[in-house]
């Protein structure tokens, strides 16, 4: 059987899936990284909303992709970018999700860190950004979930320098009650995070987000590195105090960050970890041997679809993802909050099918393969 793709000049191509997938069974526990997968979000399909509306989750296939990723080993990181943070998931949304997460991961013994932002205020003063980041830790530390502190668009235009990030960063490391995840979100990933930690220049930037981390290392558990730059992932993870991680969250480097060098390596907070989850477990199993080598022979060939998914501009990555869970059985339908489904063309949707075909990412080849020849019908490609 064969499956007729549309391609970027217009033109169809004939593609002949694979008929088996990569079966990958759950292991044990990681043991020589800690690695979490930024989770997307499910949209329920019969919500009536328009796409300015408070986002409509389908609880039930929301937790249920949690739980398949917590079988695998890997921990979620809630709440974030991958989720529509920012981009259809408001803070209602977001505290929910939280809480009904964080609950989940009680109940089976999951690992779990929660996304700390400003989301509920569009702008302000400091004292106000300080207040909105005070209620949101208040939700996660509550839900019993590890804090990741995310970068504010509020604090992006209202700072006028680093002192400023030094202020509200400051306060909140020294009122956490446990260490957090500092997260570095590029502004690829979000144009209004330019300028972030006082500068435009990231060798000044960098300097002021090390000088947070050296005034409380006790606070911080780790940083995860979101800039699509591995040289400087690398140089910035060696300059951080013992005891803090690097969690690497470049799309676009992961297997070589996460391997490591001589001086170190990075562990793993990934929005790609969400369509890769079980072969991702599966290659970190193979690194906890010691098997660099198999770790990237496994890990190395996914960098192709990674690249896809997250390229310019990169911030609508999530449509690949929920494309791909949809096409993999995990949810029952093509939707996303804000009707963000839209924000990738035809051809680029079909080459993230075929490349993840490719790697055996669908348990059941030819449902993805059905599920894709429906979308296509819908554009007008009939097969």
């Amino acid at each position: 059987m064969t499956i007729r793709l549309p391609s970027a000049d217009g033109t169809l191509r004939t593609y002949e899936p694979r008929t088996e997938p990569l079966v990958v069974s759950p292991g044990t526990p990681f043991t020589s990284r800690t690695v979490f997968s930024a989770a997307h979000v499910v949209a329920d399909p019969y919500a009536d909303v328009s796409p300015d509306s408070p986002a409509a989750v389908d609880w039930d296939a929301t937790l249920a992709f949690r739980r398949h990723l917590w079988s695998h080993g890997l921990g979620v990181a809630e709440a974030m970018d991958t989720a529509q943070r920012g981009m259809g998931l408001d803070w209602a949304g977001a505290a929910e999700l939280i809480r009904r997460s964080a609950a989940e991961a009680k109940a089976v013994g999951g690992r779990i860190a929660c996304g700390v932002g400003t989301d509920q205020i569009t702008g302000g003063s400091l004292v106000d950004i300080k207040a909105a980041y005070e209620e949101q830790l208040a939700v996660v530390e509550e839900s019993g979930a590890q804090a990741i502190l995310m970068a504010s668009r509020a604090l992006a235009a209202a700072a006028s320098g680093p002192e400023d990030y030094l202020e509200i960063y400051g306060h909140l490391l020294r009122q956490s009650a446990e260490p957090v995840i500092l997260h570095w979100l590029g502004p690829m990933f979000d144009p209004a995070l330019a300028g972030y930690w006082g500068s435009d220049d990231l060798d000044a930037a960098t300097d002021t987000f090390l000088e947070v981390i050296a005034a409380h290392p006790d606070k911080v558990d780790g940083i995860k590195v979101s800039l699509l730059d591995a040289r400087r992932e690398v140089d910035l993870r060696r300059r951080l105090p013992g005891g803090v991680r690097c969690y690497t969250g470049d799309d676009f480097h992961y297997p070589e960050l996460i391997a490591g060098d001589d001086r170190g390596f990075s562990h793993a907070l990934l929005g790609i970890f969400d369509p890769l989850g079980p072969l991702a477990a599966e290659a970190v199993r193979v690194l906890d041997t010691g098997d660099v080598q198999g770790f990237r022979t496994l890990l190395d060939p996914t960098v192709g679809l990674s690249r896809h998914l997250f390229q310019a501009p990169t911030r609508f990555y999530k449509t690949g993802v929920v494309l791909l869970a949809w096409l993999a059985g995990h949810q029952s339908h093509f939707t996303m909050v804000g009707g963000l489904q839209s924000a990738r063309s035809l051809p680029h949707l079909a080459r993230a099918y075929e490349l993840a075909d490719a790697l055996g990412l669908f348990p059941d080849p030819k449902l993805a393969e059905e599920r894709m020849k429906t979308l296509l019908s819908l554009y007008g490609v009939n097969q």
